[in-house]
């Protein structure tokens, strides 16, 4: 049994088939990245894994327990599965030390004092221990989905899901928030992303699985789907990365 099981998800808005069947398996420790053309599925996905959307058929299980469907514990699940989206979504009257306090607080019943230990201790580890009391105005955009990152860490989940977190940031804010990244996929974090970082997810993805129209058309290791991918639409999509230079 995997430690994330994704099994027959089907997600549609109206008439339009989002996801069709979706079926994926996230071993614990595993880095799984989900590449592909915008509008494939790859942030719906994401955001079913979170019950941030509803799924029409299928089911979600992380650690055998199911997290999809009436009766779940929307709390419990987010205190276990931590999402961070390209748009940092910090809320602006807050410092960054009371974003990331705030849902361990409230969603997770920590104490006040736990909290803040925790969050400049994360903050410390991320290089931005003198920003605490700033504001996320006062910040840039890498600065941001740094916290943001955090914010997610501070609850201590036991997934992280990653929908195209340097999409909206400047060519040279990027690689700072990679690092981060990279650094929790060396220390063990089972990590689910989607990201148009080809060389980044070569480099840190266990696997990689190529979604097209809502499927995924091809998996398996970053090797075989970088260097050798075997559906035609694989190799025309990676063909297209190669010619723009993110690859």
């Amino acid at each position: 049994m995997a430690f994330l099981e994704i099994d027959g998800v089907h997600k549609s808005y109206g008439h339009h088939e989002v996801l069709k069947g979706v079926t994926l398996n996230v071993e614990r420790h595993e880095v799984v990245c989900l590449i592909g053309a915008s509008g494939s599925g790859k942030s719906t996905l994401l955001r079913c894994v979170n019950a941030l959307e509803d799924i029409q058929d299928g089911v979600i299980r992380i650690d055998g327990d199911t997290v999809t469907g009436a009766g779940v514990d929307l709390n419990a699940l987010r205190r276990d599965v931590g999402i961070v989206f390209q748009s940092y979504n910090l809320f602006p009257h807050m410092s960054v030390l009371e974003n990331i306090m705030l849902a361990p607080m409230r969603v997770g019943g920590v104490k006040k004092r736990e909290a803040l230990e925790r969050a400049e201790r994360l903050l410390e580890s991320v290089g931005m221990e003198d920003k605490a009391k700033s504001y996320p105005d006062m910040l840039s955009g890498g600065q941001q989905q740094r916290v943001a990152i955090v914010r997610a860490l501070a609850m201590q989940p036991r997934v992280m899901l990653l929908d195209e977190i340097t999409a909206a940031l400047d060519p040279e804010l990027v690689g700072d928030v990679l690092e981060i990244v990279r650094e929790l996929a060396h220390g063990g974090l089972t990590m689910l992303l989607a990201t148009h970082e080809m060389g980044f997810a070569k480099e840190v993805a266990s696997q990689v699985c190529f979604l097209d129209a809502g499927s995924i058309l091809e998996r398996g290791s970053a090797q075989d789907i970088f260097e050798n991918p075997r559906e035609e639409r694989t190799q025309q999509f990676l063909s297209r990365v190669v010619k723009s230079g993110r690859l």
